[in-house]
């Protein structure tokens, strides 16, 4: 007896397969830069770019030491317990709100593409993906022009400053962590009156990212001498080239949606 797919099954078949390429492609793009980069010690010459390393050291140790207790046992235990499918719907939820916070920062910038782009996507992943459960307008074919408010700041011509390792946050600059401030008031779900449910989603959000860094977190375990300058050249690199390239620390990478960030999970 032949069986007939519906349209929303071969949307979900083919966002499966295109996951899975691009977790190949993605898995690959890391082991070789984690292999570059493997040299890298906490002996070597200093980075102009990370003035406050000493410090830095000591926050990213407690930020490992949080993460190791608390953070990746829950990450692991969200993984092994929710399904692929559902883990995905929740990323693409996730995004879209981000979409929409893009499509300010993009007006900000003057980026009209971008801004087209990101209000094309939230309208579109809205109503036709359930709410953004699904990214109905990667597939066909609208590219993500994800900003943030430390990238608009940059547009407008505010330097970088050191590189800065946050508490519980991560890799940032003291510019990009001046624009989390805007960014933490402009994301819509961070604007919900209701407390509960701002608190709720806050955490999900959290433990789906942290569950998507997992295999580039064993990756970087297995690979890096010094996890600590692995990441920060990483999030210099890609988050701010001028800093690295010896610039002035105003040129971003505007149109790389994974900016400053690691590879999502693998399969």
């Amino acid at each position: 007896m032949m069986t007939i797919k519906s349209p929303q099954t071969k949307l979900v078949s083919s966002k499966a397969q295109a996951l899975k390429r691009t977790a190949l492609v993605a898995s690959v793009s890391v082991a070789a830069l984690l292999t570059g980069c493997a040299s890298t010690t906490a002996t070597g010459p200093a980075n102009p770019a990370d003035p406050l390393e000493s410090m830095n050291r000591s926050i990213y140790s407690f930020n490992e030491g949080l993460d190791s207790a608390v953070f990746k046992p829950v990450a692991t235990a969200y993984q092994t317990v929710t399904p692929r499918i559902a883990r995905d719907g929740v990323t693409n939820f996730f995004d879209n709100l981000g979409d929409a916070w893009s499509f300010v920062n993009n007006v900000l910038q003057g980026q009209g593409e971008g801004a087209y782009n990101s209000m094309v996507r939230f309208s579109v992943n809205t109503v036709l993906g359930i709410g953004g459960l699904f990214d109905i307008a990667s597939e066909a074919g609208i590219q993500r022009k994800k900003q943030d408010f430390g990238q608009t700041l940059g547009r407008w011509g505010v330097p970088t400053g050191p590189y800065l390792m946050l508490p519980f946050w991560g890799p940032s600059t003291v510019r990009d962590a001046s624009g989390m401030v805007v960014d933490a008031f402009g994301y819509p779900a961070n604007t919900m009156e209701d407390v509960r449910w701002r608190n709720s989603l806050y955490a999900l959000r959290v433990v789906n990212r942290r569950a998507e860094l997992l295999q580039a977190g064993d990756v970087l375990d297995s690979v890096a001498l010094d996890k600590y300058s692995l990441i920060r050249d990483v999030y210099l690199r890609s988050r701010i080239g001028g800093a690295v390239s010896g610039g002035d620390g105003r040129l971003e990478n505007y149109d790389d949606d994974n900016a400053g960030k690691l590879p999502p999970e693998g399969q």
